[in-house]
């Protein structure tokens, strides 16, 4: 048995991770011997992987005092895996080897608590999942998001930006254009991934091609959006995250405010970020996290601001599906506010930087 550790119940649950996701993939398979005749030799490596999805997403949970996280990926994950053959049953097997694995396996002075989130956890694969599409025709632009999808999911990427442009010059404001078109496809790809019904290379060329034409975009929008605020925003998505299509969008919204943006994306290190709040002089920071289990990257990256006196007073906001999954989850990590959306990031913005402190 593992010595008691030091640290919370979510940071040592973080790092023994890889080790108990090991030890569950043997339980499951010890239980479940069939699996080998059902999913092949890589279905034990794709067990380990998926438990230790799921040991993570229960740590940050745990480590953000957050059940609706734990059980919002378990909803998720529920609806993926039966796209690849994996049964409800099949899933709480696999929490119940990770429940018999921390208990023995995982000593902390809080693991009861750790047990108690992944029971709620276990209770919650019984209850009904409910998927609806995020394009519908009685939604502002319904029927234009549905052929912009569909253009999307055929490869036409010509006829995907000849449909947007059509839309531009028949003067349909380009931010309506982001919000019910870009974004609603956009969340409808992943959810048709999730279902099993696009695959990770047309999810990919969905978002490629998006990003693709909000770049070509630019030139309907600049002239008309000239720069000539002095509020001055960066913006960035956090650690590694890859997800940066709802940051890009945010940040282009503010540039049609009138504020001068700093935009970082995906992959830049905590040390890089400072130095652009600094050089660039912002006064207020936007930071993005779309997977759970980098929400306590956001707590990490917030502290560190916090702790630079070049730095300790800049406004800070934050977004992306975790703080949409819990509205008081951006207290927990330290910022200054949350918003849902790029159109309520921007009064939000405006409460905490007034044009009034344009210098």
């Amino acid at each position: 048995m593992a010595l008691q550790e030091k640290g919370t119940a979510g940071e040592q649950l973080i790092i023994q991770a890889d080790r108990l996701a090991e030890q569950v993939t043997m339980m499951q398979y010890l239980k479940q011997p069939d699996l080998y005749q059902r999913f092949g030799a890589k279905g034990r490596d794709r067990t380990k992987q998926d438990s230790l999805y799921s040991l993570s997403y229960l740590a940050e949970s745990v480590l953000m005092r957050s059940p609706a996280l734990f059980m919002h990926y378990i909803s998720w994950l529920k609806l993926l895996l039966s796209g690849y053959r994996v049964t409800q049953e099949d899933l709480i097997v696999n929490l119940m080897a990770i429940r018999g694995v921390l208990h023995d396996h995982f000593e902390h002075r809080d693991k009861q608590h750790v047990l108690q989130y992944l029971d709620m956890g276990i209770d919650h694969v019984a209850a009904e999942q409910t998927q609806i599409s995020y394009i519908s025709e009685l939604a502002p632009y319904g029927d234009k998001a549905a052929s912009y999808l569909e253009c999307l999911l055929a490869a036409d990427r010509k006829q995907a930006y000849e449909g947007i442009v059509a839309l531009l010059e028949q003067h349909v404001p380009i931010k309506d254009v982001y919000m019910h078109i870009f974004q609603a496809a956009q969340y409808e790809v992943g959810r048709l991934w999730q279902l099993g019904r696009i695959n990770v290379a047309q999810e990919h060329y969905c978002t490629a091609t998006t990003q693709s034409i909000m770049s070509r975009l630019y030139p309907y929008w600049l002239a008309a959006h000239p720069k000539g605020g002095t509020r001055r925003l960066v913006s960035a998505c956090v650690g590694n995250e890859q997800h940066e299509m709802g940051i890009r969008m945010l940040t282009d919204f503010f540039e049609m405010e009138g504020w001068d943006t700093y935009y970082l994306g995906a992959n830049v290190p905590d040390h890089s970020l400072l130095q652009s709040i600094v050089s660039y002089r912002a006064d207020l920071i936007a930071i993005s996290a779309t997977m759970t289990f980098h929400v306590h990257l956001v707590q990490e990256l917030i502290a560190t601001i916090r702790s630079n006196e070049h730095t300790a007073g800049i406004k800070i906001i934050v977004g992306g599906l975790p703080f949409n999954i819990d509205h008081q989850l951006w207290q927990q990590v330290g910022a200054d506010g949350y918003a849902p959306d790029a159109d309520q990031a921007i009064q939000l913005a405006d409460t905490l930087v007034p044009a009034a402190r344009q210098q």
